[in-house]
């Protein structure tokens, strides 16, 4: 399966790498995208499996990621790695049709929480 891991910090993308590997997911193609217009295309081009999403990003937001996917018909398994995880957020990523939302500080075994209901 390919998981496609949007985050503007070039850290935070390799630390949720290393979750997903120490989740045990390591085996799965996982790519990288350093905002959400960068990711539109690549989601275009190759349609991963699972994408993992900061909310606040330049150039286009989470939210503003997975709108674009919602008009362009194209439907990943999608949700949110971020910092904040209040209430207001929760209801626009369901409202939007995340399937999920992980606050940071996160652990190998909340990745498996939400992921293995899509990768195992």
């Amino acid at each position: 399966m390919d998981i496609l891991v949007v985050d503007d910090s070039t850290a935070m993308r390799m630390i949720v790498i290393k979750t997903l590997r120490e989740a045990g997911y390591g085996g799965h193609d996982i790519t990288q995208a350093a905002d959400g217009a960068l990711a539109l295309e690549k989601i275009k081009e190759s349609e991963p499996d699972v994408v993992l999403c900061d909310w606040n990003m330049p150039n286009m937001t989470g939210p503003e990621l997975l709108a674009a996917l919602n008009d362009e018909g194209i439907k990943p398994k999608f949700g949110f790695v971020t910092t904040e995880g209040t209430d207001a957020m929760r209801e626009k990523a369901d409202e939007l049709g995340a399937r999920f939302v992980i606050t940071k500080p996160f652990t190998p075994e909340s990745f498996k929480a939400e992921l293995d209901k899509y990768l195992a």
